[in-house]
């Protein structure tokens, strides 16, 4: 009659011990399960910056066709390089404002576009940097965007265009930086001193240190304009 009873805690205590091994399959499954989670999200986010580099080397390459083919046709005269820059801005912004996605990705590649066009025929870009930093920074402050993001990202453009090209990279990013200020003096005061911030690290790579003044922006552009010209 005691038989019973032990055989029964008997099942019952094998019946647990084979409960607790789906139990820990189960927890191992879903440790392997996070783990191809996290996998599958670092590969979608790998496509998306791929995809990114892509848009912004098409922005580069469709920007500075521009440029160029606009240049060929009407000259490379001061005025026109001004009046080229400008309706390339212009249209950049235009864009960005109607898909939405804002200026942050495209600032760096047009600037990096308008340098290359300007210097495949032939163009001043020591100016053509210091015109591109100043529109930019004009028209984007005019919808209300981070002036100090725009400088940066428009000035390393300009840069990474003047390397690819083996230009004076000092010069050209001096010319720039002289022109992301004096165009920030006409915005605010705050714009000045948030701009000399973020830019205050090319400065000193360059081995000359960002300062200006905001009630000198007519007089730095014009600066700008007379070593583009002498460079040229």
């Amino acid at each position: 009659m005691t038989s019973k009873p032990t055989t029964t805690r008997a099942v019952r205590s094998q019946a647990g011990a084979k409960g607790d091994g789906p139990d820990n399959g189960g927890g191992d499954g879903h440790a392997m399960s996070i783990e191809a989670a996290a996998e599958s999200l670092k590969d979608s986010i790998i496509h998306s910056l791929s995809g990114l580099n892509t848009i912004e080397a098409d922005i580069v390459t469709l920007v500075r066709k521009t440029v160029a083919d606009t240049l060929h046709t009407g000259g490379a005269a001061a005025g026109e390089l001004v009046n080229v820059i400008h309706h390339v801005v212009m249209g950049t912004i235009g864009a960005a404002e109607q898909v939405g996605t804002g200026l942050t990705m495209s600032i760096k590649s047009v600037a990096k576009g308008v340098v290359l066009g300007v210097h495949d025929v032939g163009g001043d870009v020591v100016e053509a940097g210091a015109e591109t930093v100043r529109s930019l920074i004009k028209h984007a402050a005019a919808i209300g965007s981070d002036v100090g993001t725009v400088a940066r990202r428009s000035v390393d453009g300009v840069i990474e265009a003047t390397v690819e090209v083996g230009g004076n990279v000092a010069q050209v990013a001096k010319g720039a930086i002289h022109g992301a200020i004096a165009e920030a003096g006409k915005v605010s005061n705050m714009a000045v001193r948030t701009v000399k911030e973020v830019l205050s690290g090319i400065g000193g790579s360059l081995g000359e240190p960002v300062e200006t003044t905001q009630h000198t922006s007519a007089r730095a552009h014009g600066a700008v304009k007379k070593g583009a010209a002498a460079s040229h």
